[in-house]
């Protein structure tokens, strides 16, 4: 059994499991819309899940922008505007501020 994405307009809707036999049934809709997935990221840079892109340009599936200023970096991550600090205290994005707030 493996993992497939199924892709509309770019976005994943789902994801099963199931064999490449089946999804090439067409049981499941046009079977170019699957793309397989792999749960521990060894293709395909990450597993996909609802709502994350599939860059086919890439063949890689791409996490959903987790806030509207951070952007995508030369390994299709995501990047806040500002460096997260690197000591041991607990941060959280703030958008409004365009900066990470202590968790204390």
């Amino acid at each position: 059994m493996a993992h497939f994405a199924e892709i509309q307009d770019g976005i994943v809707q789902r994801v099963i499991v199931s064999e490449q036999d089946f999804i090439n049934t067409g049981k499941l809709g046009e079977p170019s819309n699957w793309i397989e997935t792999s749960p521990d990221n060894e293709f395909r840079k990450q597993y996909a899940g609802i709502g994350y892109t599939y860059a086919v340009d890439n063949n890689i599936f791409v996490r959903p922008q987790p806030f509207p200023s951070w952007a995508l970096d030369e390994n299709s991550d995501w990047q806040p505007p500002v460096a997260r600090p690197s000591d041991d205290l607990v941060y959280h994005w703030n958008e409004t501020t365009q900066s990470w707030d202590s968790g204390l």
